[in-house]
């Protein structure tokens, strides 16, 4: 393998390192009062499946993140390939993202919003500060996985996840 030797800390070799990464697609729902709020976010994993934990990174300049810092509850919807403009909508800066959106609120009231691929409602369980992005480790409340295909993303474009070609 070839590459530039760069000192780690450069911007530009580290998001050339990041599009060699795939990622899925999710939307982080909550609700600030009764209104719902969300943002899309690639930076989710699973931490542990017993007890089922999970973890999510929110940019802390983001307009959804103080009303995720005070929720105790927030939902992890994993975009299917029918949602490439719930996740254009969730990635703008609109106020309100949930106009003509068909959603629901799940057991803990977190907004779950239809036809995604997977979805969880989590309680936050620790709140993890780093100089830009906070971590929200969750515990997984309530989980359902649906028929549609997941989204994938890599290196600035979006997938087809249920047309990936298996390694024998």
């Amino acid at each position: 393998m070839s590459q530039v030797q760069q000192r780690i800390a450069d911007v530009e070799v580290m998001k050339q390192v990041n599009r060699q990464f795939v990622t899925g697609v999710t939307v982080i729902t909550t609700m600030d009062g009764d209104v719902p709020k969300g943002l899309a976010v690639n930076a989710f994993a699973s931490v542990s499946l017993t007890p089922p934990t999970v973890m999510v990174c929110v940019q802390r300049t983001s307009n959804t993140h103080d009303c995720l810092f005070r929720s105790d509850h927030l939902a992890i919807n994993i975009v299917s390939t029918d949602q490439l403009h719930v996740v254009e909508r969730f990635a703008s800066k609109s106020d309100d993202k949930f106009t003509g959106l068909d959603w629901r609120p799940g057991p803990f009231g977190s907004p779950l919003i239809d036809l995604s691929s997977a979805q969880m409602e989590v309680e936050i369980r620790e709140r993890l500060q780093t100089s830009t992005h906070t971590v929200f480790v969750c515990r997984v409340l309530h989980a359902a996985v649906g028929e549609q295909a997941p989204m994938i993303y890599s290196a600035g474009k979006f997938f087809d996840g249920g047309s990936l070609t298996r390694l024998e």
